[in-house]
């Protein structure tokens, strides 16, 4: 993939090395030797005596190839004015030192012998290689530049939102990332040149919406968002008028020297390949395209399911939540077809909001009311703080509905729910309770704050990411608002099996564009048929899950697996079970591939028995 991406991926909290189990053949790992690193210390990874140290080395040696990722755990050294090297060989790099790091563990270490936490380190560590082995023959796949993923957009918001000015010096690194865009975003331009002479291009359609975050941050000129961002993180520093006119006049001279150059040729780059583009939507198109989305699949669900067996359990769901459905048009006593309801709830005026801050505080009520009863359900708690921001104004036509950033581990960043307020007839009030109970509590805050606090455990693990674990999470944590109590009106109950039926129908579309090779408009249609969401929200979702293939089937797959442990529980333990006791079980081992927290929940159940009958 593209070294790129992982920005785009951390801020809605899917960051990190994403564990897997995978299909595809490994690549050899005899190839790799510690010369290959060269660049990057790897004689502590070779000479660690004990797994621990071996991991906490590999972290410390990927930590000095990334920069952005040390920003993101609030680490403020020499590197912190650095970008990424966004090149094609540090991607290799990467990859090498990954592999080269496994080959020494398995090489050292006997997991059977391990104690029971290590021996899970080893497993997950030697799955997060094999995702990588297995998406690694196809990394000039992904599309540098598109609406979810690119720099045009995410680098400006990792300033925004990452960046922090605390002192001159970070101010100075400020003005230096400004600078360091222009070579950064030409490494980027020339790999989407290449790809795109290889047939690798999004379809047509997405290209105004890339020219559109570049035309915004250009027309705007001197009051682009980057530098109102720094010209008000300078404001508060404690210094003179002078000194900060001085910072501010040096950040404006790198904008126009090298920033303002690269984004105008990266606009140049856009427009051309506009032309040429595709009308295909799928990645079938792809040379390699069915295996290429074999590894997507079992990259996000950790399963080895077919996409015919995901299609079909998409159906069946659908379906299933269909007949729900009519329970509450019935309760509301709506008379006409399921198909009728969907209508009149996506055009009534009475489901929309008319004034953002009006759905910011009705998303914190929410929020609040919840975190009052997260006691009587979880054993572990957050301990971070939770902030709701709107997304910011010149990424927000493009940018997803809704998503999440992780805390700071040193306490310094809030966790952060990000709602995109763009068009509010996208954003119905009946969805408001699901959104936030998934993206704030006891949904995505609650699992990474968590996740932050296991300092017990590697870091890649801390830090990593499961997006069948995660989202299969955030999933289940709005059905979970359900129980608690909440979604009191039967249209917010409604809202929420929608978001439900929205889960289940993209296992449907996810297939279909990508295997079954719908065009874009057919699937489309299938949610327009099938879903109750407006004609904005199944637009922006569709062209969501062409450029981001396989993503979107780990949510339904990743609830359904915990909903099933939940009820198996439940039939073992009979009295014996406690809901907080299994939450804690699922969370506090950190993201993990469904298998394991299956054989994870089997064990809790196994102690629970052993300790009723001693």
């Amino acid at each position: 993939m593209k070294a790129i991406w992982a920005i785009g991926v951390a801020s809605m909290a899917l960051a990190g090395c994403a564990t897997v189990e995978d299909t595809q053949p490994r690549l050899a790992a005899s190839s790799i030797s510690p010369d290959r690193t060269a660049s990057v210390d790897s004689s502590s990874i070779a000479e660690a005596e004990d797994i621990g140290t071996l991991f906490e080395a590999y972290d410390a040696a990927t930590l000095e190839l990334s920069p952005l990722s040390k920003a993101y755990r609030g680490i403020r050294d020499e590197d912190y004015g650095s970008w990424d090297d966004f090149s094609e060989a540090s991607d290799r790099q990467s990859f090498e030192l990954l592999q080269f790091t496994a080959e020494q563990m398995r090489g050292k270490f006997d997991v059977d012998a391990l104690p029971a936490q290590d021996a899970l380190s080893y497993r997950l560590f030697e799955a997060v290689e094999k995702r990588r082995a297995s998406l690694f023959p196809f990394r000039d796949y992904g599309y540098v530049f598109d609406q979810m993923n690119g720099a045009q957009s995410q680098l400006p918001a990792f300033l925004i939102n990452i960046h922090q000015v605390n002192d001159v010096s970070d101010a100075r690194d400020y003005i230096r990332r400004i600078e360091g865009l222009g070579p950064g975003m030409d490494e980027l331009v020339f790999q989407s040149r290449e790809r795109a002479g290889n047939g690798v291009m999004p379809p047509d359609w997405v290209y105004p919406y890339v020219i559109s975050d570049i035309e915004n941050l250009l027309s705007a000129g001197l009051d682009n968002a980057i530098l109102e961002d720094f010209e008000e993180k300078v404001g508060e520093l404690d210094i003179d008028a002078a000194a900060k006119a001085g910072l501010i006049a040096d950040s404006i001279a790198v904008w126009e020297t090298s920033a303002q150059p690269a984004y105008e040729g990266l606009l140049v780059e856009m427009k051309r390949q506009q032309s040429i583009a595709p009308t295909d939507d799928g990645i079938w198109r792809f040379p390699e395209g069915a295996a290429y989305y074999k590894a997507l699949l079992a990259n996000y669900t950790t399963t080895d399911l077919t996409p015919d067996q995901i299609h079909q359990i998409g159906l069946d769901n659908v379906a299933r939540i269909h007949g729900e459905m009519r329970t509450i048009m019935a309760q509301v006593g709506f008379e006409g077809t399921l198909q009728e309801f969907f209508q009149f709830t996506r055009t009534d005026d009475r489901f929309f909001y008319t004034d953002r801050d009006a759905y910011l505080a009705d998303a914190q009520e929410k929020i609040d009311a919840l975190a009052e009863r997260m006691p009587e359900y979880f054993g572990m708690l957050p301990a971070d703080p939770l902030t709701i921001k709107p997304v910011e104004a010149f990424r927000e036509k493009s940018a997803g509905k809704a998503f999440y950033q992780r805390p700071a581990p040193d306490g310094s960043r809030p966790g952060t729910y990000y709602v995109n307020l763009y068009n509010l007839r996208d954003m119905s009030k009946n969805e408001l309770e699901a959104l936030a109970y998934h993206e704030g509590l006891p949904g995505h805050h609650l699992q990474l704050s968590i996740q932050v606090q296991l300092d017990d455990v590697p870091p890649f693990r801390r830090f990593g990411g499961v997006t069948a674990y995660s989202e299969g999470w955030g999933l289940y944590s709005e059905e979970l608002g359900k129980d608690m109590g909440f979604y009191t009106d039967p249209y917010s109950d409604f809202g929420r099996l929608g978001m439900e039926l929205w889960r289940a129908c993209r296992l449907v579309v996810d297939t279909g564009l990508h295997h079954k090779r719908w065009t874009r408009e057919e699937a489309i249609e299938y949610l327009t048929e099938n879903t109750p969401n407006p004609d904005g929200d199944i637009r922006k979702a569709i062209e969501r899950y062409i450029v981001y293939p396989g993503q979107a089937t780990a949510y339904m797959i990743g609830k359904l697996k915990i909903m099933e442990l939940r009820s198996n529980a439940r039939a073992e333990l009979g009295d014996r079970f406690d809901i907080r006791a299994f939450h804690d079980t699922i969370l506090t081992t950190g993201p993990v591939p469904l298998s394991i927290m299956e054989e994870n929940v089997e064990a809790w159940i196994a102690s629970v028995k052993a300790g009723e009958a001693g």
